[in-house]
């Protein structure tokens, strides 16, 4: 095959709320954090007309889908109780379902109970930053639910996670784990389920740049990748500088992450990434 002719993006479709979603070109997903201890946007979007406002601003700026999220996992994060995850989250929905009724809204937690309660308010993915290692429960609800899933890759919780960044072979072990959570997911009967190797969760500074550079590696897997890199301290740590000044770092790495196959970036910025896909994509056309 010519390079010019080379399929850079593979052919896949989720199945969300019963639509496919065509990931054969890249999509975006924003974030929408509403807590007030999240490492960039904390105590920004709490009230309900704020919450409203950014989901509005996020879907004018061209996001395919809004991941919503009550429980900050930065390193060393407040373990805060169901309750305030749930009552956070349903606000959540309820505010972004006034603004686009059909909009695909994806649920950021490890809890079983919240992703439940999440999907019965109109929730249709489940983005699981402990692939299921913090609660036993939750491919079941998962299956039982019949929505997409995303399983990243976490040691430990975001309390130690910083603790556990010791590897053999890193791309080698990150490999061996989605190999074995997918089979697990095959077993409940999951099909629709998406892998995020978890930029900034039990890596250093330097693993998390080893491991952009072997992301192809995982495509393997025959799996879409999601990369969340928006404005995380890879990329401020190094450049010495702060969240708010980390735009144009990320707008970097995701090109690298989309010249290296990734399906959907989730990101705080999300014009910024629109361009960044819109360009990259021309290099494949």
């Amino acid at each position: 095959m010519a390079a010019k002719d080379k399929v850079f993006y593979p052919k896949n479709t989720l199945n969300i709320n019963g639509n496919l979603i065509d990931l054969s070109s890249p999509k975006i997903m924003g974030i929408l954090n509403v807590t007030d201890d999240s490492f960039y946007d904390g105590g920004k979007f709490l009230t309900q007309k704020q919450i409203s406002r950014q989901a509005e601003k996020i879907l004018e700026d061209g996001a395919d889908m809004i991941d919503i999220g009550g429980y900050s996992s930065r390193p060393g994060a407040d373990n805060i109780s169901k309750e305030l995850e749930t009552k956070r989250v349903l606000l959540g929905i309820k505010s972004i379902r006034e603004v686009s009724e059909n909009t695909v809204v994806s649920v950021d937690t490890f809890r079983s109970e919240i992703a439940k309660r999440a999907i019965e308010a109109g929730a249709g993915m489940v983005n699981d930053i402990s692939g299921g290692s913090l609660d036993k429960k939750m491919f079941q609800t998962i299956s039982h639910y019949n929505v997409s899933y995303i399983l990243m890759h976490m040691v430990g919780t975001p309390q130690n996670m910083a603790l556990n960044t010791h590897y053999d072979d890193m791309p080698s072990d990150l490999l061996n784990y989605f190999i074995k959570k997918l089979k697990e997911l095959t077993l409940f009967g999951i099909k629709d389920v998406i892998i995020d190797v978890g930029f900034g969760f039990s890596k250093t500074t330097l693993q998390n740049y080893q491991l952009l550079s072997y992301l192809e590696f995982f495509r393997i897997l025959n799996i879409p990748i999601l990369v969340g890199i928006s404005r995380k301290s890879m990329i401020y740590k190094i450049l010495k500088i702060n969240p708010e000044d980390a735009l144009n770092g990320t707008s970097v790495l995701n090109s690298v992450s989309l010249l290296k196959g990734a399906h959907i970036l989730r990101v705080h910025d999300v014009k910024e990434a629109k361009e960044v896909i819109n360009l990259v994509s021309l290099i494949h056309n």
